[in-house]
C-alpha cells in the first residue's frame, strides 16, 4: 500500500471511529492489520544481509514527513540500502501502536523516549539496540544516553530531535500592544486579561486531539510542586486525590477564562494558525508549532518565553520531549534496519532532517548548528540550563493513564472547571496494579 493511501486510512479511521474506542483498543487491531497487511519488505529469520527495511513513520505533518524523506534519502545514498517509508496520520499511529507492535510491524519506526519507550522494551515487544550504541554513543550526552535506555540496563532508541515547550508568540503583535514577558504566574493572568480586553484570543488552546492539554498540566504541576513530584504522580508513586493535584488544577482555572472557547474542536495546527494570523496573544506548545508558520516574515517574526514561575522550586524544569526511532523484535533481525538507526544518530542524520525541519534541535554532538537561528539557540539555551527535563505526561506516565483516563479528564475539564481527584486516584490505582 502506497503512503498516500496509507494517511488516507488514517484519516478515515479518525472520522469514522469514535476517537474513545480507538484508545480502548476495540478497533485497534483492525486498523493495525490493515497496516501491517500493506507493509511489504522486512526481514525474517536472520536476514543479516538484508538490503532493504521497512520504516514505519507516524511524522504525517508535511514538515517532518518531508524531513524524514530527507533522512531516508541520505541514508539510501550513503548506504546503497532500499528503504520503504510508511507513513500512517500521527494519532492514528501512536494510539494503536501496542497492536502494530505485536502484529506485522515495520522494521524501524518512529517513536519517543521515556516512559513509553522503556514501557514498550518491557513487554519485549522491541529490539535491543547495544551493538549500534557501540557505534554511535559517542555522539550522545548522559542525560539523552539515559533516556534511550530501557530498564533492563539494554538500549532501544536513537534520539534525532528535542524541543522544548513554551509560550509562543508574534514579536510585532506584542510591539504594537506594549506587552511584556511575564515571570510570575499572576502576571500571566493579568497579561492574558488585557490581551481579552485588547480583542486577542489571550492564550490559543487546541485540544480536539487530546494530548495538548496534558503539556498544560505538565507546566503547572511542575511550576506548582516541582519535577520530582511530577515524576512521582506519572509513576503513580503519589496519590491523584490529594492537595496538591487540586491547587494544580485551582491554578489552571484561572486561565481557562482566557484560553480558546472553542479548544475541543480545534487541532493544534488550527491553533498555530490563530498565532500565525495574528489574532491570538500567545500559544503554549513546543516548538514544532513554527512547522506551521511557511511565511519567512511570519516564523522571523516568532519568538518563546518559558511558562511564568508559580512556585520557585519549580523554575528548574523546562517539557523537552525527545524523538527518534526504535526497532521493533523482527526489525532486530535486519541489518540495514540497525544501519538505519546508527544513521539516525550520527551528525549526518540528524543534519538531514534538520535540513528540512528546524522547528526542533539536533542531539547528536558534533551536529552542524551554524544553521540555528537565534530562535533556535535561545531554544537550545533554555534545555541546556534545564536542571531536570520532562518528556511529556503522554510519555512519562503509562500509556493506558494517558490515554484512557487523562484526555478525557482534561477535555471535561476544560468544558466546566470540574475535576474528579478521587476518580483518578481508583483509575491510576488499578491501572498499576495490572502491570
Amino acid at each position: 500500500m502506497t503512503t498516500e493511501k496509507l494517511t488516507a486510512f488514517g484519516a478515515i479511521a479518525k472520522t469514522q471511529v469514535n476517537r474513545r474506542v480507538i484508545l480502548s483498543g476495540v478497533v485497534g487491531a483492525a486498523a493495525i492489520s490493515v497496516l501491517a497487511a500493506c507493509t511489504p519488505g522486512g526481514s525474517s529469520g536472520t536476514s543479516t544481509a538484508s538490503k532493504t527495511l521497512t520504516f514505519g513513520s507516524g511524522s504525517s505533518d508535511d514538515v517532518p514527513k518531508r524531513a524524514y524523506a530527507a533522512v531516508v534519502a541520505a541514508f539510501e545514498k550513503s548506504s546503497g540500502d532500499k528503504v520503504t517509508t510508511n507513513t500512517v496520520a500521527h494519532n492514528d499511529f501512536q494510539n494503536n501502536i501496542n497492536t502494530y507492535l505485536q502484529g506485522s510491524p515495520d522494521d524501524a519506526f518512529t517513536w519517543f523516549a521515556g516512559y513509553r519507550m522503556r514501557y514498550y522494551a518491557g513487554k519485549d515487544l522491541v529490539a535491543p539496540i547495544d551493538d549500534v550504541w557501540d557505534k554511535i554513543g559517542k555522539n550522545f550526552s548522559a542525560g539523552l544516553t539515559k533516556a534511550s535506555t530501557g530498564d533492563d540496563g539494554k538500549k532501544y532508541f536513537v534520539p534525532n530531535y528535542n524541543y522544548p515547550w513554551g509560550f509562543f508568540y508574534r514579536k510585532s503583535v506584542w510591539a504594537a500592544k506594549g506587552y511584556t514577558v511575564p515571570t510570575k504566574f499572576d502576571d500571566l493572568v493579568s497579561l492574558a486579561k488585557q490581551m481579552q480586553a485588547d480583542g486577542l484570543v489571550p492564550i490559543a488552546f487546541a485540544d480536539k486531539d487530546g494530548w495538548p492539554a496534558m503539556g498544560t498540566f505538565d507546566y503547572i504541576n511542575m511550576r506548582t510542586n516541582g519535577y520530582k513530584f511530577h515524576m512521582d504522580l506519572t509513576a503513580h508513586k503519589e496519590s491523584w486525590d490529594q492537595k496538591k493535584v487540586k491547587d494544580v488544577f485551582d491554578n489552571w482555572k484561572q486561565l481557562l477564562p482566557y484560553q480558546s472557547t472553542n479548544a475541543l474542536g480545534l487541532t493544534w495546527q488550527e491553533g498555530a494558525q490563530l498565532l500565525g494570523a495574528g489574532k491570538a496573544g500567545m500559544y503554549l506548545l513546543g516548538s514544532f508549532v513554527t512547522q506551521q508558520f511557511t511565511d519567512p516574515a511570519v516564523l522571523a517574526d516568532v519568538d518563546f518565553f518559558p511558562f511564568p514561575e508559580i512556585a520557585t522550586e519549580g523554575m528548574d524544569a523546562v517539557e523537552a520531549p525527545i524523538d527518534g526511532l526504535m526497532l521493533s523484535k523482527k526489525g532486530g533481525e535486519n541489518k540495514a534496519a540497525r544501519d538505519f538507526l546508527a544513521f539516525m544518530g550520527t551528525p549526518a542524520g540528524q543534519e538531514a532532517y534538520f535540513s528540512v525541519d528546524k522547528s526542533n534541535l539536533m542531539t547528536a554532538k558534533g551536529a552542524d548548528t551554524s544553521g540555528y537561528s537565534e530562535f533556535n539557540k535561545k531554544l537550545a539555551g533554555v534545555i541546556a540550563n534545564a536542571k531536570s527535563i520532562s518528556q511529556f505526561f503522554d510519555r512519562d506516565a503509562l500509556p493506558a493513564m494517558a490515554n484512557n483516563v487523562m484526555i478525557p479528564a482534561l477535555q471535561g475539564f476544560l468544558k466546566d472547571g470540574t475535576i474528579d481527584t478521587a476518580n483518578l486516584e481508583a483509575q491510576a490505582k488499578a491501572l498499576y496494579a495490572a502491570q
